[in-house]
């Protein structure tokens, strides 16, 4: 019988040695950036807007768990999908972890989408550093403008922007997403209680639940096509 030659798998040498330099820098710099960041902002009279908040968090790489990571790699290896979206790349740790899937897989796409261009730029030299630059897109600017238009449905969506733009970014991807799509939303603590609400209520369409990786995931299947019914 002959032998098949395993998958490169996240031991990929270039993608560990990426995902290990983000790892880092996070481990460095993101607990001053994040603190700078709410000092900065408390004296504001009114919280930070997205576009405020990314600004102020430019430095900070923001890394999904590495649990987060291999479950990320884990979904996209076993459903194959052929379109990965992604609301808030920063540095690109999780666009890592999805495009080396698709690239063991054999082929696919995962667009992400991160609103400060520093770190698209970032994410984008990451990618191509790791060997994996075919196989991802980083759109620079407001996800509800950015991933409305999408060359086809969605098989996978991560959701780790800006929290208080989960469900608004959700409710632009829904006319495109299909029966069997997957939404995994990071920082499980953080998330607002009306997305919760959204994605846990009967008859919006979803069957959704926490799971315990990293510091809390929101595992959510799409039970129907299109925008849930009223």
């Amino acid at each position: 019988m002959t032998g098949t030659t395993a998958a490169p798998g996240l031991d990929d040498a270039r993608v560990r040695a990426v995902l290990d330099e983000i790892a880092r820098a996070a481990e460095r710099d993101d607990q001053d950036v994040m603190r700078r960041a709410y000092a900065t902002a408390a004296d504001w009279p009114r919280p930070p807007t997205a576009r405020q908040a990314a600004d102020l968090c430019a430095q900070a790489a923001l890394p999904v768990h590495p649990e987060v990571g291999t479950f990320l790699y884990q979904l996209v290896r076993g459903r194959r999908p052929a379109l990965v979206v992604e609301f808030g790349t920063s540095f690109g740790a999780s666009t890592l972890y999805a495009a080396a899937a698709l690239r063991d897989n054999g082929g696919g796409l995962v667009i992400g989408s991160e609103l400060h261009p520093g770190k698209a730029g970032r994410a984008r030299e990451h990618l191509a550093r790791a060997g994996l630059a075919d196989y991802a897109e980083i759109r620079t600017g407001d996800a509800r403008e950015r991933l409305a238009d999408l060359p086809g449905p969605p098989d996978l969506v991560l959701l780790d922007g800006w929290k208080e733009l989960y469900l608004p970014v959700l409710k632009v991807l829904e006319p495109q997403l299909r029966a069997g799509t997957l939404i995994v939303s990071d920082n499980l603590p953080m998330l607002p209680p009306e997305f919760l609400d959204h994605v846990r209520t009967a008859g919006h369409g979803y069957l959704s639940q926490r799971l315990p990786l990293g510091e809390g995931i929101e595992f959510t299947v799409r039970l129907q096509e299109g925008p849930p019914h009223r």
